[in-house]
This record gives C-alpha cells, structure tokens and sequence, in this order.
C-alpha cells in the first residue's frame, strides 16, 4: 500500500499550478446525462472521485474518453442504464448528485445509498425530499432507492439546510421538469456557480447560483459543449497552509481568493502576507505564526469545513492558543490524535478543539482518517523535525491529483512509496 514519506524543515519556494475542482467537476460529469451529446471538460482533475464517476457513467452506456492531460471527453448518447451498483455508490459520497441527472434523463432510477469519507451523519433526506416535491416517487425500502418520475413538474422548494449536494441534484432534476422551478435556502458555493455556468452552455435557463435561490426553467433541450472547470479551492487553501507551516514565498497559479477569502483572512491575521493578482496568489510567511481568533466552520461564505483540519494543521506551532468550532460534521476532528503523535498540542471537546503551540513537532509514522485530515498530515510534516510516514494515502488520492508533485515543485521533500 502507498505512502509517502516527508522530510520536514525546508523552507518553501517556487511556483504550482492549481487543478481544476474536485467539488465542481463532480456534478458536472453527472450533469453530462442531461446532454445527450458530447461533452469536453477541460481542466479536469485526475482523482479517484473522478474514476469512480467515469465507471458509473460507462455503467450506464455512456462513453468517457481522455484526450490530453486533463481534458476529459463525456459522451452521454448511448445511455441505456439507470441503475448504478452498490460497489460503485459505496466509492464516494458525491455519487448521490447522479439520482436528479439520471430522473431527469430517464423517468427512473435506482441507487443505493453513498459512501465516501466518514465524517458522521450525512443523511440525503434533503435530496428525497426535494426529488419527490418535483413529483418523484422513491421507495428506500432494503438501503436501496427504487425512483420513478415519468413526468417532473417544477415547483418552489425550500430547504431547511443550504446542502450542497441537495441543491446540485434539485438543479440537475429541474433541468428535466416541466414549468419553472426554485430552489430556496440553497447553498451558495462557488462550485453551485459553476454548474450553472455548465448548464448555461449546455444551454439551460439557469439563475441565482451563488444566491439563496436559484431558479431553473426546465424542458429545455440540451446540448454538448467545451467547459473548463474551475480551480480547486481547498487544494489552494492547502497549499497557502503547507507555506504558512513550513514558512517559505510561493505563488499558486490559477487561485483566485475570492473563493476561499475566510482562509486567506486567517493566515494574514497569523502573520502570512497574501497577494492576489490576474495569475493567481503569492504567499509570503516568515517566522513563528501567531494564534488567531476562533475559527467556526459555516455553509458558505463562511469557513469552510475541508480547511478546517489543514489550517490547523498549520497553527501547530503558533504563539498562544486557537480555538477551532467544527459545525458540520460531528467527526471531523478525526485527524488530531494523529497529529498529537507529532509532538501537536490539541485538546479536544464535543465540536471544540484548542490547539496550543508548540515550539517543535517531531517526525512519526501517521495514518490519514479522511481526506482533508490525511492532507493535513501532509502539512504539519512539512513543519516537523526529521521524517514522517503517512499511510492510507488513498483518500488524499480522491482529492488532489498529485500531493506529492505539487509540494515538490515548492521545494518540499515528499516521495510517493510502496505503490
């Protein structure tokens, strides 16, 4: 089994270019049934998440191709399935954002329920909800949903919570509805703007994304296009963290602050200097960071739960005391004991962790829990004395296309082993 092994102490320099986003270009694969066409995605990541979607799209009749680098070829006219097995649904939680496409396409669909990280309760019940409001009919009897919609009918619908996932698979399910249709108390992230602007070239009647409502008019036919997609928030905020740890002036290309200005806020407040321009950010830290105030996760725009762990991970060693509030989800502090095994000082109660820091971290063999934690393990290694292992890098894997690549061209000391 893979790992990598890091070398801590090296100061980072240089220049990485950012991927496209792993958030974005998930719903956008599964928003490609609604084409029966052909559609180019460029940018595309190179992720297992982005394997596991390609598989369920071939299980369903359609074709996938790569033509270069990071240009993926979707071609969804010879759909002839809406049924996605267990195995493959187990492979990640997004793989629920398929069941409003595939309705919308075929009048029926059958999934189990997802997998992914375990990161606590994450139930789909907003998804089912929304689906049946638009006049589907879900059987989850046996861990299975059995889904008919022979006809959807736009309406209003309300979410309780600003889901994410809920309001991706109502968008792609409306595209298939008859009348108008809108979403209210929708999420606002960045990646729900880009699927618009996907569904926009394909040549839906879509509005609001990026709002608390968004409005689709559905009946449209659509077609194919060429779309690249955005640049991966998180792994620019990882990046920005792994310089704030180690200390270093590096500059990522592509990454735009405006979405992920919680994190860049955070890291001035430490004492990193940040600049943004038309090429993307330039990150400069020298010397010990400091504490800052408490960091609360929150739908967006407030900070984001995947930088949580990472930026945290990054104030191992700051002067004073951090206190970080985790509102998402219940088992998100996952990765601490792992960290405490690097000399990290962190004391942990219901969704509270203070981190207090510490003048030196230590290498030691760590474990990766989840994605965004086993990142995180990435960069307190980059800031501790001597070598550390980290294991179980296949959940890094679902998110970032090379870890290992992209720090080395930084200047840090990490190399893949045991494939």
């Amino acid at each position: 089994m893979s790992h990598f092994v890091i070398r801590g102490g090296n100061r980072l320099e240089g220049e990485a270019g950012i991927q496209g986003a792993k958030n974005s270009v998930l719903p956008i694969l599964a928003a490609t049934l609604l084409t029966a066409d052909q559609v180019e995605l460029r940018g595309c990541p190179r992720l297992r998440d982005v394997d596991a979607s390609i598989r369920i799209l071939e299980g369903l009749g359609c074709t996938a191709r790569w033509e270069e680098e990071n240009t993926l070829t979707v071609d969804a006219r010879g759909l002839s399935g809406c049924a996605v097995p267990e195995a493959l649904m187990r492979e990640m939680r997004s793989s629920a954002i398929f069941l409003g496409a595939i309705l919308a396409r075929c009048g029926q669909a059958e999934l189990s329920y997802p997998g992914g990280c375990e990161l606590g309760p994450r139930p789909i019940d907003l998804h089912l909800s929304g689906l049946r409001d638009l006049g589907a009919e879900i059987d989850d009897a046996g861990g299975v949903l059995h889904c008919k919609a022979p006809r959807l009918q736009g309406r209003e619908i309300v979410l309780s919570f600003p889901s994410v996932g809920a309001t991706e698979n109502l968008m792609l399910a409306a595209c298939g509805a008859s009348g108008v249709t809108t979403i209210a108390g929708a999420a606002q992230e960045p990646e729900i703007v880009d699927l618009q602007r996907f569904l926009t070239a394909c040549g839906a009647r879509v509005s609001g994304a990026g709002t608390s409502t968004v409005s689709v008019e559905g009946g449209r036919p659509l077609h194919g296009c060429t779309y690249m997609i955005m640049p991966d928030r998180i792994v620019a905020a990882t990046y920005l963290c792994a310089a704030a740890s180690a200390g270093g002036e590096i500059v990522l290309r592509r990454a735009r602050e405006e979405h992920l200005s919680t994190v860049t806020a955070a890291l001035r407040e430490a004492g990193c200097s940040i600049r943004s321009g038309e090429e993307g950010l330039a990150c400069v830290c020298r010397g010990r960071l400091k504490a800052v105030r408490p960091v609360r996760t929150a739908p967006y725009p407030g900070f984001p739960t995947d930088a949580q762990a990472i930026l945290m991970a990054a104030l191992l060693k700051c002067r004073g005391a951090a206190v970080f509030e985790e509102n998402m989800f219940s088992s998100r502090y996952r990765h601490v004991d792992e960290l405490g095994r690097m000399g990290a000082d962190i004391r942990v109660s219901g969704r509270t962790a203070v981190v207090t820091g510490v003048e030196h971290l230590h290498g030691a063999p760590v474990r990766c829990t989840d994605l965004r934690g086993g990142a995180a393990l990435c960069v307190a290694a980059l800031a501790a004395e001597g070598e550390t292992e980290v294991s179980e890098t296949g959940h890094i894997d679902r998110g970032y296309e090379d870890i290992a690549r992209d720090l080395r061209a930084l200047g840090a000391e990490i190399v893949r082993a045991g494939d």
